[in-house]
């Protein structure tokens, strides 16, 4: 029987376990941490978002650059294929709806016990606190709590994720190991991230609240969804869908009406205030709340009195901020192993019979669902990379 080691136990790893076990062949999965999929649980703590329900070539696309690397594999593995398999795991799955799928549960828990007993009846062995440490002589080599132990197998699949995250297992050290073989990654940086903001002490009894009903804009990517204020700055899905744009540099905006134009807003500005303030002008013909004024105040003051300036201003928000937060924050990071580096498999064209797989390469999606979708569907990628290679 062919054996294979699994070198990072999140879902990619677990996926390609899955398909090359059901090939037949024997299937260990290492990990450093003491147990499975950590980020993974954690993502799920605030609702495990699976998929995104849409057509093969709409997901396709959300990978930018990244997507006729990854099409094949999510042609593969779509959100139909994600559905019925998490289905076929006993998880009850419902579409919220923006698009977004979920198990009815939410969390991430009961769908990794199923199938992590799936993985057990098709005979995968699992090894928890094995640090991978690179190679020796053609051996794999792993720190443990017995010391020292050297593996040889027939092939391998590294899915060792990205760069976020590190108490969860992700913290990038397999780069340094790829780099001493000649295969050097892209450098990690910051992807799905919180947007660091020095507030003023006027936004002090704002924070911890969110603003609701905007569009966020940087660049060329733009977002409708809402973002928290907090004591670091700005996150949530509205800022983590924009934050590639603010971390290439473009100017971080947001639209408070996304739903007027300019000339509708003018329109309504332009009507007799009387003794009312301009803020509470705001607050009564354009409907502002609180939390939106306050943003308004710490960043376009002073104000245009005259209506279609303040319309356009109203529509165009800067937002001063220090970039990203801290990578190790972010909710996922670019970089990693390159399209050049790998076969249609991403299998490393300098070490055959080594799979790589998940974060640890070199693409990022917007959230929504597009992450998870991705390291299931490169997972099983490799996963079927390994059987063609290992069978021919």
């Amino acid at each position: 029987m062919k054996s294979v080691a699994i070198i990072g136990g999140g879902p990619a790893g677990l996926a390609a376990a899955e398909v090359i076990a059901t090939a037949g062949m024997a299937v260990t999965v290492y990990d450093a941490k003491p147990s499975l999929a950590r980020k993974f649980l954690m993502a799920g703590k605030s609702g495990l978002n699976l998929t995104f329900d849409a057509p093969v070539q709409r997901l396709i696309e959300s990978y930018a650059e990244a997507g006729a690397w990854l099409s094949s594999s999510i042609a593969a593995f779509d959100s139909t294929n994600i559905i019925d398999w998490a289905e076929g795991l006993g998880q009850e799955i419902f579409r919220g709806s923006t698009g977004r799928v979920f198990p009815k549960v939410m969390k991430a828990s009961p769908l990794l016990r199923a199938w992590l007993v799936r993985l057990d009846d098709l005979g995968v062995t699992q090894h928890t606190r094995w640090r991978w440490c690179g190679w020796n002589k053609g051996a794999l080599s792993f720190d443990t709590p017995d010391g020292h132990r050297a593996v040889t197998v027939d092939a391998v699949v590294l899915a060792l994720g990205g760069a976020s995250w590190a108490r969860l297992g992700s913290d990038g050290a397999w780069a340094e190991i790829l780099t001493a073989k000649g295969i050097k990654p892209t450098a990690f940086d910051a992807a799905n991230a919180a947007v660091a903001v020095t507030w003023s002490n006027f936004m002090t009894k704002h924070l911890g609240k969110p603003i609701k009903g905007v569009a966020w804009c940087a660049g060329n990517y733009r977002s409708r969804g809402e973002a928290m204020l907090s004591q670091k700055g700005l996150e949530g899905g509205g800022i983590y869908s924009v934050s590639r744009g603010v971390r290439e540099g473009a100017d971080l905006t947001v639209d408070l009406l996304p739903d007027l134009t300019v000339e509708a807003i003018t329109k309504r500005l332009a009507k007799p205030r009387g003794k009312n303030s301009l803020i509470n002008h705001l607050r009564k013909v354009v409907k502002l709340d609180k939390v939106k004024l306050a943003l308004l105040n710490e960043y376009a003051r002073p104000l245009p009195v005259d209506p279609h300036r303040l319309a356009r201003t109203l529509k165009a928000v800067k937002v001063s901020h220090s970039g990203l937060n801290l990578m190790d924050e972010a909710i996922s990071t670019s970089g990693g192993v390159m399209a050049s580096s790998v076969n249609e498999d991403f299998m490393l064209y300098e070490m055959p019979g080594t799979f790589c797989a998940g974060e640890m390469l070199d693409w990022e999606a917007p959230t929504g669902g597009y992450l998870l979708t991705a390291c299931l569907a490169t997972g099983r990628q490799a996963g079927r990379g390994v059987v063609k290679y290992l069978d021919t």
